[in-house]
């Protein structure tokens, strides 16, 4: 019954889908902690910016923003982050999309954190001497992580789950191999689903056991 997969590299296509939400993750886990710092700053600027990026990003579908990053950057604008080689150039190009959009959600999250944290810990920070910044990553992002563990991990699931939108641009990630594979096993579509539905909850399943044990007990104690 399962002989037809020898056929297909269902592995690869997981690995790359492991890869597209690892160096996704990293990225928004970047930016999203810098917006959260923009949107709290005393600069009325950068706080603007910063609002106007998260309603712009998280208000456009995902699917749109993925092929805003091939056909605007690349094809429009010629943008090229991997030479000449289409299949690399359209994979780092989901991978931005992805970075631009997920780190509007870490944003959310973090500054939810940050406003868990007591403000007379700042302002005795700031009496210290300490710039904003000094006690932004000092003082209250370290307290607000460990407060945002728990929402992270929703982030970074619904991340693994989007990256199938990449197939639209051509990454051959698992869900564009499952169209592939519907497309010429007609008579085993319920088997195909089944066996990527399968593939997807091993790999959202562990992440959110792991690190809703991590949030526990990383917890700040109020």
């Amino acid at each position: 019954m399962f002989d037809f997969l020898s056929e297909y590299d269902v592995l690869g296509a997981f690995w790359l889908t492991v890869q597209l939400t690892f160096f996704s993750a990293i990225g928004a886990l970047i930016w999203g902690t810098i917006l959260a710092g923009m949107r709290v700053s005393p600069v009325p600027l950068m706080r603007g910016f910063a609002t106007a990026y998260i309603n712009l990003m998280r208000n456009t579908p995902l699917t749109l923003i993925i092929l805003a990053c091939s056909l605007g950057l690349n094809q429009t604008l010629g943008m090229t982050l991997a030479g000449q080689n289409f299949e690399q150039q359209n994979y780092r190009l989901a991978i931005l999309g992805f970075i631009a959009y997920t780190a509007t959600f870490v944003c959310e999250s973090i500054r939810s954190g940050i406003n868990t944290v007591p403000v007379g810990q700042a302002e005795a920070a700031r009496a210290l001497g300490l710039g904003f910044t000094q006690v932004l990553g000092i003082v209250v992002l370290p307290q607000a992580f460990r407060s945002v563990i728990g929402p992270l991990t929703s982030v970074l699931i619904a991340l693994t789950k989007n990256t199938t939108i990449a197939s639209t641009i051509g990454v051959a990630e698992a869900s564009l191999l499952m169209s592939e594979m519907i497309e010429n096993e007609s008579d085993k579509i319920f088997l195909v689903f089944a066996i990527f539905a399968l593939g997807f909850v091993i790999l959202t399943l562990p992440t959110g056991l792991i690190l809703g044990w991590v949030a526990k007990k990383a917890a700040v104690k109020r």
